[in-house]
């Protein structure tokens, strides 16, 4: 395969991480503040609970918030994962832990980025919370991986394409 070609094929498995970690720095800007989220998210939920007290509404809120960063950094975790593990199979502990440093360097990055942002600020918590998020993430991936892995249907079709 001419080199191009191949070039091409790597950055087309680390494309999704790229769009991740784009949507995890527009989420960083001050357009997504704890302020501007609760603008829409706790009308909603005193909608959905009219009987929460406000002090309810802001945890719940605050919960979300939390939530989203597991979400995000998880997601971008699968993707990174996508990207280091490019067109091979299966799982491997090196990729799952180069996966994790990446995450969680990112995670880093994002919170010295909102450092600078206003109505945003940097909190080492927020990086844990990251960090839970992908190494959930990175279970998932290799609980999938070893359940693939014993699949006697996709097992053989593994081996019929490893012998062809």
């Amino acid at each position: 395969m001419n080199r191009w070609l191949s070039e091409r094929r790597r950055f087309l498995y680390w494309t999704p991480a790229i769009l991740v970690a784009v949507l995890i720095s527009l989420f960083s800007t001050h357009y997504f503040s704890g302020e501007e989220t609760a603008r829409v998210i706790i009308p909603v939920l005193h909608w959905l609970l009219p009987e929460a007290s406000p002090r309810m509404l802001r945890l719940m809120h605050v919960g979300i918030r939390k939530m989203a960063h597991v979400g995000e950094f998880g997601l971008f975790s699968i993707t990174v994962f996508h990207g280091i593990r490019g067109g091979r199979f299966g799982w491997r502990f090196h990729w799952a832990l180069a996966t994790l440093v990446i995450a969680v360097t990112y995670a880093g990055l994002d919170e010295w980025h909102q450092s600078f942002v206003p109505l945003r600020e940097a909190r080492a918590r927020d990086v844990a919370i990251d960090a839970l998020g992908a190494v959930l993430a990175q279970t998932l991936v290799w609980s999938y991986a070893k359940w693939r892995s014993n699949s006697p249907v996709l097992s053989e079709g593994l081996s019929d394409a490893k012998e062809k």
